[in-house]
């Protein structure tokens, strides 16, 4: 039994490495092809304002009372010729918030603008039904998607239509960006590790023409890829991985712009955290089982791409590896401290802890540049306390996204559980009375709260055998888990002391106005 679990141990270790090395061919890759990624750019002032092509900007919307308003601002505002923007504000909502966006939309009606509110008759397919649901009834080329959650920059569409003077391009993806990085801990360490995707992952693999996904939001899709890729679909959580990846099997091209940021809100509380790390671990999976066949079969992509794509569609499983680690990190204390004579497998348990030197850089050099373009100072001092703190909360949500990762790959359906939203950008913004915060104590939680004591026994056990090579392992383990399940209590207590409004349906409404489109 030792040895299978130092085997165990030691293989998921192996994996964890294989993996990073794929990263660190990527941050390769991404720090030798800066000229190539710049060559890719199209400057705004390549296409004139009388030959841009009509653009449909689609608005996916489901219970969005305190963002929506700002949203469809940020969209009216759009320098764009009036006669080729059509704005399609794709509300599903069973709340006050269609009123909040009839009435916006009735008010840039007024103005001359060409937007419309589309109401379905049934929310089939939750997001990618609302898509293609407005693309049928769309009349531009080319289409824009933004969630409820993002403030684009007035210049988004000059900046990223003109990429589509090239026929074989198909989608073009922005940066990510962050309005309230600085609202606590909790969205500094968020955006900590978003960086990092959008830095290193999105833009080493744009550079080397790998397998590359939209982000679900500041992008561009070019309607007939949409359409050659067979449109949009509900079948996994992660509906626009899944539709990059059958559009690029198709042969079209994806641009990734990683000089044009896309603000977007953070989420604020550990609930909508959690919630929107289930919705992607969980669809990363499903589209892992739907689509890695038809990537390994597809004649004329070279194995190296299939070999990328095979680590982006399973990058999930790393939760389920991390987890299982830590979980066997204790009894591997043990097994240590009663086999000295085993020493050999334990110098190869160490070597691989070479996964520390991948990591430092994944998420130094876009921790870097990013504290450059904010211009804030510090920098060196913040990362040597982000990268452990990031790592523990990582570790603490390996529960939660391992559950959500098996649950992808054994094929259990549950719905799109959106990610609340706050419209809070600094620490004197207050979210208590948030209605879309989920309510009580999940059982996770507790067994989250268990896993924090578990690693305080592995400490212990540490001290007890006087071998401390575990120990910062195991504080890492007890911090991460202790926070996940200190916030989710204390968010909890927060959300419970607040008397929440009565929502009302308009299920009555939906049905009566069928599809206002």
């Amino acid at each position: 039994m030792e040895w299978i679990t130092l085997f165990v141990y030691s293989a998921t270790l192996l994996l964890l490495l294989t993996y990073n090395l794929g990263q660190l061919s990527l941050i390769v890759i991404y720090l030798r092809a800066e000229h190539k990624r710049r060559a890719k750019t199209v400057v705004p002032g390549s296409a004139e304002w009388y030959s841009l092509p009509p653009v449909t900007v689609q608005l996916p919307i489901y219970n969005e009372r305190y963002v929506v308003e700002r949203l469809i601002d940020a969209i009216a505002a759009l320098h764009y010729p009036v006669d080729k923007l059509e704005i399609q504000v794709l509300d599903d909502s069973t709340d006050d918030s269609v009123e909040l966006s009839a009435r916006k939309v009735a008010e840039y009606q007024a103005q001359g603008l060409n937007i419309n509110l589309i109401r379905r008759p049934e929310r089939v397919g939750f997001k990618a039904g609302a898509l293609a649901y407005g693309l049928d009834r769309s009349m531009g080329e080319f289409v824009a998607i933004f969630d409820a959650d993002f403030v684009p920059d007035p210049d988004f569409l000059l900046k990223t239509v003109p990429q589509f003077a090239d026929p074989g391009i198909g989608i073009v993806q922005t940066r990510w960006t962050h309005l309230n990085e600085d609202y606590s801990l909790l969205t500094q360490l968020q955006a900590f590790g978003l960086n990092a995707h959008f830095f290193i992952e999105q833009g080493g693999r744009n550079a080397a023409d790998l397998f590359m996904n939209f982000n679900g939001t500041a992008g561009v899709w070019r309607k007939q890829a949409i359409y050659d890729a067979g449109g949009w679909s509900s079948d996994t959580l992660t509906e626009d991985l899944d539709l990059s990846y059958r559009a690029q099997l198709k042969g079209w091209k994806f641009i990734y712009r990683e000089d044009i940021g896309s603000p977007a809100e953070l989420p604020v509380a550990m609930a909508a955290l959690k919630s929107q790390q289930y919705r992607w671990m969980k669809g990363a999976a499903e589209c892992a089982r739907k689509i890695m066949l038809n990537v390994l079969r597809a004649p004329g992509v070279p194995v190296v791409n299939k070999l990328h794509a095979f680590f982006h569609l399973f990058s999930s499983s790393t939760f389920l590896l991390v987890f299982l680690l830590a979980i066997l990190s204790v009894p591997v204390l043990y097994i240590r401290n009663s086999h000295p004579e085993w020493a050999t497998a334990y110098y190869l348990i160490n070597f691989f802890q070479y996964n520390l030197i991948i990591l430092l850089l994944f998420y130094g050099i876009p921790f870097w540049l990013s504290s450059r373009e904010r211009a804030s100072g510090l920098a060196g001092w913040r990362f040597i306390w982000y990268f452990p703190a990031y790592s523990s909360l990582m570790m603490g949500l390996s529960l939660h996204n391992t559950i959500a990762v098996i649950e992808g790959y054994i094929g259990r359906k549950t719905p799109f559980v959106r990610t609340p939203k706050f419209n809070v950008a600094n620490g004197s913004d207050s979210w208590r009375a948030n209605v879309y915060v989920a309510q009580g104590l999940p059982w996770l939680t507790l067994l989250e709260g268990a896993m924090m004591l578990y690693f305080i026994g592995g400490i212990a056990l540490g001290i007890y055998l006087n071998d401390y090579r575990m120990l910062f392992f195991h504080c890492m383990l007890t911090a991460g888990f202790g926070m996940v399940f200190v916030y989710s209590l204390l968010h909890t207590v927060r959300q419970s002391a607040v008397r929440r409004p009565t929502t009302g349906t308009f299920d009555a409404d939906r049905r009566a106005a069928g599809a206002v489109a």
